[in-house]
């Protein structure tokens, strides 16, 4: 077992928080353990009295490229880790490359703010797995392009680029993949230089005006995604995916 920590912490600059997601032989997956680690940091960050904001990111190659399936299928996910990260009231900054899918798209739009490579990849395909989103996505998605191409994405597992994301609004900066570390670290700092008492009361505020009824919404989905992993189809897709086949739905 590697004694590499799941999340590297770096303090690039004052108030300032970086974040790295470090499973890079699997692209960042989202491990049960990856997930409650930067659940542990951002807690700790928000309740230090120095941080005024955060950033999380992957690698060149992948943010995250969306939940461990081998994991999935032997233990399942444990989605409460999650509402450990929503309840986080810093600022937190999505700095996305590569690859960003699945839970790993949901990850990403958990954040107040989301910079996003030209190359990168971002989409909700767990349609192709014979589930759907857990983790926010189909709430948060669809808020975010509305119901038409969120239907799109979640129904047929339609991927976006990073312009199609900041043309979308789901992103606001689509810069090349050198640029996006450097860009979302700048607005990490702006925001820093905020009062930043006033910064998790305005996050608060915005989270109410744009998301009133998300919380029932999401205990919604999540209840459904639960349903669904007890189905047979669910066994097959993930079986199918770890065998490298393509999975024979039975439609139960």
């Amino acid at each position: 077992m590697s004694d590499e920590p799941l999340i590297r912490i770096d303090r690039p600059a004052p108030h300032v928080v970086l974040l790295q997601l470090n499973r890079p032989k699997v692209f960042n997956a989202l491990s049960n353990a990856l997930v409650a680690q930067l659940a542990d940091a951002l807690e700790a960050c928000d309740l230090d009295g120095e941080t005024r904001a955060a950033v999380i990111t992957g690698d060149d190659r992948a943010f995250a490229a969306g939940a461990d399936i081998a994991e999935f299928a032997a233990a399942g996910p444990r989605l409460e880790e999650w509402d450990r990260i929503w309840g986080v009231g810093l600022p937190l900054i999505g700095a996305v490359r590569g690859l960003a899918l699945g839970g790993g798209l949901e990850l990403a739009m958990s954040c107040d703010l989301l910079v996003v490579a030209e190359n990168a990849r971002l989409g909700q395909p767990e349609i192709n797995l014979g589930v759907m989103p857990g983790a926010g996505g189909t709430q948060r998605l669809t808020r975010a392009v509305g119901k038409t191409l969120a239907s799109e994405m979640v129904l047929l597992g339609r991927e976006f680029s990073g312009r199609e994301a900041e043309a979308h609004g789901l992103a606001n900066r689509c810069v090349p993949a050198e640029r996006v570390l450097p860009t979302a670290l700048k607005l990490a700092s702006a925001l820093a230089k905020q009062a930043p008492h006033a910064l998790r009361v305005a996050k608060r505020a915005l989270g109410q005006a744009y998301e009133q009824s998300l919380h029932a919404s999401l205990i919604d989905e999540r209840r459904a995604f639960l349903a669904l992993l007890q189905t047979d189809d669910a066994r097959e897709g993930v079986a199918a995916f770890l065998d490298k086949r393509t999975p024979q739905w039975r439609g139960r």
